[in-house]
C-alpha cells in the first residue's frame, strides 16, 4: 500500500520562508479574467511555481474575497499581486523594463508551448486573457511569442486557470533546470 504523507510531511515553507525565497523571472498577467475562482487558482499556481508576481488586470477582481480564497488557499497572503486598470498600459510600461512578454492564445502563428524554452536571463510576463473573449489583440500583437497548448480532443480551449497552470509548470521547469 501507498501510504499518502500527512499534512506535516507536506509542509514545505512558512509564509515568511516563501516571501523571502528567490522567485523564478516571470510574472503572470490575469487580462480581465471574470471568474474569482479562477484567479484563486491562479494566484495558488503562481505560490506553487514561484512566479515573482501576478497582475491582476482591468476587471480581474481582487483580494480579499471570498470566492478568490476559497481556490486560492492561502496564495493570495503568499503571492506577491498588484492591480492595474489598464493591462495593455502595464504590459507596455514592463516591455520597457525588459520584460519580455509571452501571451497564451491561438493565433495562425502561435509557437506550441511544449517546444518553447525559456532562458533564465530573461524575464517573462505570462499574459492569460478573459475567459470568452482571450487576450486583449493589443497585447498579443506586440507580444514577443504567442504560446498555444496542443490540445486533441473536440473542444478548442482550455479553462484559463488550467492553461496558466500548465504554462507556468512549463516555465518553471525549464527555468528550474538552468539554475
Amino acid at each position: 500500500m501507498r501510504e499518502k504523507k500527512n499534512i506535516l510531511e507536506l509542509t514545505r515553507v512558512s509564509l515568511e520562508e516563501y516571501r523571502c525565497a528567490p522567485k523564478l523571472p516571470m510574472a503572470l498577467m490575469a487580462d480581465n479574467v471574470r471568474s474569482m475562482h479562477n484567479v484563486g487558482s491562479m494566484l495558488r499556481t503562481c505560490d506553487a511555481f514561484m512566479v515573482e508576481e501576478m497582475v491582476l488586470a482591468g476587471i480581474t477582481g481582487c483580494p480579499p474575497h471570498p470566492e478568490i480564497s476559497k481556490t486560492a488557499l492561502g496564495a493570495d497572503e503568499s503571492v506577491s499581486w498588484r492591480h492595474v486598470d489598464d493591462a495593455l498600459a502595464e504590459a507596455r510600461r514592463m516591455r520597457e523594463e525588459g520584460w519580455r512578454i509571452a501571451v497564451l492564445e491561438q493565433t495562425h502563428d502561435s509557437i506550441e508551448l511544449d517546444s518553447f524554452i525559456p532562458s533564465l536571463d530573461e524575464r517573462w510576463l505570462i499574459v492569460a486573457g478573459n475567459e470568452v473573449e482571450g487576450v486583449d489583440q493589443r497585447i498579443a500583437d506586440m507580444a514577443d511569442v504567442v504560446l498555444e497548448i496542443p490540445q486533441s480532443g473536440t473542444k478548442h480551449s482550455l479553462n484559463v486557470a488550467v492553461s496558466t497552470g500548465i504554462a507556468l509548470f512549463h516555465f518553471y521547469t525549464r527555468m528550474r533546470a538552468e539554475r
